[in-house]
């Protein structure tokens, strides 16, 4: 009896990468392919080398179709979702000339500075690409590496986002989508195309990058001969665009012009986000304002510093992750890798309020609080950009989708419902990144709107938890830390 269809949702992430199986009809996860990732550098620099994540690639895609049971032939579908941002340069062999500077390495931040300021400021930049030039930007990582290693540049042949790169080798269509191109600093939100100007700005020669697709769902082209034998499928399999893993998030729980608008959604992983899609183009040099993978858009705050920080502090603590209070007097800001939003890339972890009585337990308490107030404080600003009040008792109603790995994390919720005061959803789906790109894929695969079949699949559906009493108490000592130490001890100062 011959298979369902099945299509495969790829995450490739900071950490790792995962290739999901699902059946294309219903959404069901037959099985997660896993192999890990390895990021390099230290001093603000963290690097990767891209063939890792190709291999790793390979190794999930195995991995998974041999737990799945699914036939090699019943796949009909692949699409990859990125971390976003990474600069990766490739020579005329279309082979990395270095390790790709990733989403999180902040020595561009100097370089951000000087875009800002030589385009007329935020406003100037938000106006054109919906989002201001800091060091996770990509035109900002470009400009750092023509003042450091200007012969590596000049070598170069092409330049990719992560998920460019694999949907590249797999296809061989050098492609990008909306969304994640919206994320570069040179792809401009307003006209849906590569901005001369920024290109010229930053010596970038408009050749060396892909085509932009429609949507992350575009059937761009399909799997080549090597890449089929690489990965174990059949030659001719349907591959989309793809998308970076914000806005492929975002599909797989049903956001997006088919689906859920103007809702918002907090994602708890190495980065904290705060999010929702909505039709109206952001604007506000708080916020990355950027498209969405359908065509709509994607307002968005992105922390540096979020479980892998506070996990940190708990190794340092000696306690486990759930071993913990709220943290009383205590205040500590885990900027462990700088701080991106707000724009602190020089800063370091902050701790004060210490009294004889204070516990272990309560700095680790105080650790989530301070990395949950940094992503919530940025809400206001998404809704603002979807054209919605913030203070209106029924957008205040509105649930707060949690999601990412700290949504499985009981001390995450508690600290999230308490600093908040909002209802939450925590999705059954645990994969969304992966299930967006899933969605892509059977998009790509059959034409039809990737929103529809997640909303279809009803990944972003779960767990209900009703709205309590808000810690606001917590909440004005940690951001009135928060202000007083940002113009001097947060900019190491």
């Amino acid at each position: 009896m011959p298979h369902s269809p099945v299509v495969i949702g790829v995450d490739s992430s900071t950490q790792s990468t995962k290739a999901l199986f699902a059946d294309a009809a219903t959404g069901r996860t037959l099985a997660v392919g896993r192999a890990p990732h390895r990021v390099d550098g230290s001093a603000g620099a963290r690097e990767s080398d891209p063939e890792q994540w190709w291999q790793a690639l390979r190794e999930a895609v195995a991995a998974g179709l041999k737990e799945s049971g699914a036939p090699a032939s019943a796949v009909t579908g692949i699409a990859v979702a990125g971390q976003q941002h990474g600069l990766v340069i490739l020579g005329p062999d279309h082979r990395p000339l270095r390790p790709a500077l990733l989403w999180n390495d902040t020595r561009s931040a100097p370089q951000a500075a000087v875009l800002t300021a030589a385009l007329g400021g935020p406003h100037a930049w938000t106006a054109r690409t919906g989002s201001v030039p800091v060091a996770a930007v990509t035109a900002a990582k470009w400009s750092w590496l023509r003042d450091n290693e200007p012969s590596t540049t000049a070598r170069c042949a092409a330049v990719r986002l992560p998920h460019d790169f694999l949907t590249e080798r797999l296809t061989g269509v050098a492609t990008t989508d909306p969304g994640d191109a919206s994320g570069t600093g040179w792809y401009s939100t307003a006209t849906g195309a590569y901005d001369p100007e920024i290109l010229q700005l930053i010596g970038m020669d408009a050749g060396l990058l892909p085509s932009v697709a429609a949507t992350g769902g575009t059937r761009v082209g399909t799997l080549t001969a090597s890449a089929a034998d690489a990965l174990g499928l059949p030659p001719g399999v349907a591959a989309a665009a793809g998308t970076g893993d914000n806005m492929s998030a975002a599909v797989g729980l049903g956001l997006g012009g088919a689906g859920l608008l103007d809702l918002p959604v907090l994602s708890l992983g190495t980065s904290g986000t705060v999010f929702a899609a909505t039709r109206t183009r952001p604007a506000n040099p708080a916020l990355s304002g950027f498209a969405a993978a359908d065509g709509g858009y994607l307002p968005l705050a992105c922390t540096l510093n979020c479980t892998l920080a506070v996990d940190r502090i708990a190794t340092l603590l000696d306690l486990d992750r759930d071993d913990a209070a709220p943290g009383g007097e205590a205040v500590l800001l885990p900027y462990l890798d700088g701080e991106r939003t707000p724009d602190l890339p020089n800063a370091a972890g902050l701790l004060t309020g210490l009294r004889h009585a204070t516990t272990p337990q309560q700095l680790l308490g105080a650790a989530y609080e301070g990395a949950a107030v940094t992503v919530l404080r940025a809400l206001d600003e998404v809704l603002r950009a979807c054209g919605l009040a913030p203070d209106s008792p029924a957008v205040a109603a509105r649930p707060l989708r949690l999601i990412g790995g700290g949504a499985r994390g009981r001390t995450w919720v508690e600290t999230v419902r308490r600093l908040s005061g909002r209802p939450l959803v925590v999705p059954s789906g645990t994969e969304l990144v992966a299930i967006g790109a899933a969605a892509l894929a059977a998009s790509a695969a059959s034409g039809v709107d990737p929103v529809a079949i997640a909303q279809d699949w009803g990944s972003g559906h779960g767990a209900e938890l009703p709205p309590m009493e808000r810690d606001l108490e917590t909440w004005e000592r940690v951001t009135s830390v928060l202000a007083s130490a940002a113009p001097n001890l947060l900019n190491g100062g």
